[in-house]
């Protein structure tokens, strides 16, 4: 391991990942070079535009894809290591797009019992998990209702209850909001950040959303299998030029204070809540 510490939960280092080839087709290169660090405890959000590789790389921060060279570390663990798989998963929770696609039980706490069950928990153990779960992201009152019948932003809180149940470290979010409406995409975001600030779980959110990344500490933004940009949220959407060369857009609230620049005001673009934005033009227009 070249970098590796003990804050790192997640490292990558010179990842290659290429998407093998069907029959006599040649394989799709998503990585050649890909080196980032997750530090523990922390919340991180990945951005990007369709295709840059955002899904391909959260999926190797849990043994689904295994790298074509360079290393992925989970914990000072080696995910290509056959051997340490299900340490990797027990460190490292998945939550994906669809939650009717890991909802697995006919009753909400039997479905978030099935994680802890499969690592062979004891029963009054499960117990204890699944309760404190439920009541972390607030579905404790549901936990005897089938979860077809619940909204979708519900259901994703069940599958993030689910994950939780297992103790994992860290929780990876492949864009869990894609196909909620707007009050569910809240309950969910507004779910995994109370994880990370009250748990200290390390969260990493791949997103399109850019209100959702502002709520991380840190922004990773991909391009064609490379980091563009990475720091903080004010850090990364003041960049606004560079966002929209590679195909995407800051939050409306630092694009209203860039348009209005380009007509000439002289506005900073680190505004990224409403009233932020707010205080920020009425200072202008009173000088």
């Amino acid at each position: 391991m070249e970098g590796f510490n003990l804050s790192d939960i997640i490292s990558v280092e010179h990842l290659a990942y290429t998407y093998p080839g069907v029959e006599d087709t040649p394989g799709v290169p998503v990585f050649e070079d890909m080196n980032l660090k997750i530090q523990e405890g922390s919340f991180v959000a990945v951005l990007g535009t369709n295709g840059c590789g955002k899904s391909t790389l959260a999926k190797h921060f849990n043994s689904i894809l295994l790298p074509t060279g360079g290393k992925v570390y989970v914990c000072g663990i080696d995910t290509a290591n056959e051997d340490r798989i299900m340490t990797v998963r027990h460190n490292v929770g998945m939550v994906f797009q669809n939650p009717d696609n890991q909802i697995v039980a006919n009753v909400v706490e039997e479905d978030v019992a099935f994680g802890p069950e499969n690592l062979g928990v004891s029963s009054p153990e499960i117990r204890r998990r699944v309760d404190t779960a439920l009541k972390q992201v607030g579905m404790y009152e549901y936990r005897e209702h089938a979860p077809h019948l619940l909204s979708g932003g519900q259901k994703q809180r069940v599958a993030i209850a689910g994950i939780i149940a297992m103790e994992p470290k860290c929780i990876v979010l492949d864009e869990p909001t894609a196909m909620l409406d707007p009050r569910g995409r809240r309950e969910v975001i507004d779910t995994v950040s109370r994880l990370n600030r009250e748990k200290g779980i390390t969260v990493v959110l791949i997103t399109h959303h850019m209100d959702e990344a502002a709520r991380a500490d840190r922004v990773v933004v991909l391009d064609k299998g490379k980091v563009a940009a990475d720091g903080t949220p004010r850090e990364v959407f003041s960049q606004v030029e560079l966002l929209h060369s590679i195909g995407l857009a800051s939050p409306e609230t630092v694009e209203l204070c860039w348009e209005l620049n380009r007509q000439g005001f002289d506005l900073s673009l680190d505004a990224l809540e409403p009233e932020e934005c707010a205080q920020a033009l009425y200072n202008a227009v009173k000088a």
